[in-house]
């Protein structure tokens, strides 16, 4: 039974490993780690509490901080009630570096008839939530070597 699992688990790391969305295993460089440390992916603490920070405007959807996603639900700016954002986080490491973090944002826009049809996220946006993100990070690291 143990070797079906692990058979299993290395199957779907290799699936998604191929896939052209974020991995959820390694780094987007294509390595995947043995099966072993797939069960323990873990996130870098600094990069979920300041993507919780940067993101607290928006209402949040999920959180998996084992899996280190965060989604958030549908945000309208009061002062632009026309368009209205969401955003995933992915948080793809356990150390704190750039490539470890992966934002994506959606956006919608009213139509005509007051629908919301989606609408093309200018991508500065993704990066400017990036920057802010680990901007935060990095303050929070240095704050608890302070002490």
């Amino acid at each position: 039974m143990r070797r079906v699992f692990a058979g299993a688990a290395v199957t779907a790391a290799f699936g998604l490993s191929a896939c052209s969305t974020p991995h959820l295993f390694g780094s987007r460089s294509g390595n995947v780690p043995n099966p072993s440390q797939a069960a323990s992916v873990s996130v870098n603490g600094y990069l979920w509490r300041a993507s919780l920070d940067t993101l607290s405007f928006m209402p949040l959807a999920s959180a998996d901080p084992y899996g280190g996603v965060i989604i958030t639900d549908w945000y309208v700016n009061p002062e632009k009630p026309d368009e209205r954002f969401k955003c995933t986080v992915y948080i793809l490491d356990a150390r704190l570096r750039a490539d470890g973090l992966n934002v994506t944002v959606f956006k919608q826009a009213k139509d005509a008839a007051g629908g919301w049809v989606d609408a093309p996220a200018a991508a500065q946006t993704e990066t400017d939530l990036e920057n802010a993100i680990l901007t935060r990070a990095r303050q929070l690291r240095l704050s608890n070597i302070k002490g």
